[in-house]
């Protein structure tokens, strides 16, 4: 029982403090910066949607008005939307807007992929319908396509938490603040293993087509051309807002959806994992090891309050084990006098990992593609879908 708690404490201390501590020296002393300049490349810009018509005339009117020297076309998909959707694409009117129509759903990955085969430009920018683009951030983001070797570039994102209950708060703000910093120092050292979906941009020239059904098309793109020997970087001064879920239920929905997308790269991408893939480490460190970690949360609770019943040490480390979780659990459903703040980051700790497990389980029982996890009670049935269903608007 020593051993695992010691054993425990490690990964657990390592996943979450040495690794990062690790990449800030790596970008601290061993820095590789990248070039950044003008550049004349068009800007093929695409976004997939379904079922989003209450945000898409607004989203429309944003995307079009982006930095038009740069943006070439606009490819909006319609991924078996039944909302109106396909309705509002089919009266835009402006010449720079295609769009295509996919009559089933299937997957945004799906709808990616057919957007990227319409493309003509030199750079695709990837973007989701409810970010926003800040003025001047598109052609800060196509400055680092000055240097030769980078291939991604993702932006800052600025998430708004205005409203959001105090869990989906500490995830929007302490987390995601954490979460970005690591994404930077592995960027300034080499490249980051994942980057925002929704503002990233690649050369068009290294492109690989999503494996139909994916999830973290944000993930497999920049690792796909990762492996084709370019970087991947990120632009702080590149910035784009969104906005998460304000309760922790959404959030903890959203969580779920991107951990049991990580288990299904492991089985779409195996070259990811192999020890051919130059940032290896930082995928096992940044990515694998948060799929494990829970587990050794609750060997740390086991193994101390297995001792504690020998040594009185060893019962305060476990007491204060149960305190710290049973005042997340209790943060979830009332605000804590006093520890309110400490009690809800803990409770995004407890959220965040709980997702994991429950993302193991959605990946391994889910029945059909597995981005249909999105749907509502997260129920799943097969659903064939044609690659040549859909029809372009241009």
């Amino acid at each position: 029982m020593r051993l695992a708690f010691w054993i425990s404490l490690g990964v657990i201390s390592y996943t979450y403090a040495g690794y990062p501590f690790i990449m800030f020296l790596l970008a601290r002393l061993r820095p590789h910066p990248w070039r950044r300049g003008a550049v004349d490349s068009s800007v093929s810009v695409i976004m997939a949607v379904h079922n989003g018509a209450h945000l898409l005339h607004s989203q429309i009117d944003h995307l079009t008005s982006l930095d038009p020297v740069y943006v070439r076309e606009v490819i909006l998909i319609s991924d078996g939307s039944t909302d109106g959707t396909a309705e509002i694409l089919g009266e835009v009117n402006d010449v720079r807007v295609r769009t295509i129509i996919l009559e089933e759903q299937g997957g945004k990955a799906t709808a990616l992929n057919h957007g990227i085969a319409l493309a003509s430009s030199e750079i695709l920018l990837f973007v989701d319908i409810r970010p926003k683009v800040a003025p001047g951030a598109l052609p800060e983001l196509l400055s680092n396509f000055a240097d030769p070797a980078v291939g991604c570039v993702a932006g800052e994102l600025i998430l708004n938490s205005e409203g959001h209950d105090a869990t989906a708060s500490a995830v929007s703000g302490v987390y995601w603040k954490y979460e970005q910093w690591i994404r930077n120092c592995e960027a300034a050292w080499d490249s980051p293993v994942g980057v925002y979906g929704g503002f990233y941009a690649v050369r068009r020239a290294l492109v690989t087509s999503f494996p139909p059904g994916i999830i973290l098309d944000d993930m497999f793109q920049p690792l796909a051309i990762i492996r084709q020997g370019y970087r991947s970087v990120l632009d702080r001064t590149a910035c784009v807002s969104d906005t998460w879920p304000g309760k922790v239920t959404g959030e903890f929905q959203r969580k779920v959806r991107t951990l049991a997308g990580n288990y299904q790269l492991i089985s779409c991408a195996p070259w990811a994992f192999s020890l051919h893939n130059r940032v290896l480490f930082q995928l096992v460190s940044h990515k694998l090891l948060r799929l494990i970690v829970p587990y050794f949360f609750v060997l740390l609770l086991v193994s101390s309050s297995w001792l504690g019943a020998t040594s009185k040490g060893w019962s305060v480390v476990a007491a204060l084990q149960w305190i710290f979780w049973l005042a997340a659990l209790l943060a979830l459903r009332v605000r804590i006098p006093a520890i309110h703040r400490f009690a809800s980051a803990g409770s995004a700790l407890l959220a965040l990992n709980v997702a994991a497990v429950v993302g193991l389980y959605k990946f391994l029982f889910t029945v059909g593609p597995l981005w249909k996890i999105w749907s509502v009670g997260g129920h799943k049935v097969e659903v064939p879908i044609s690659l040549e269903a859909g029809r372009e608007r241009a």
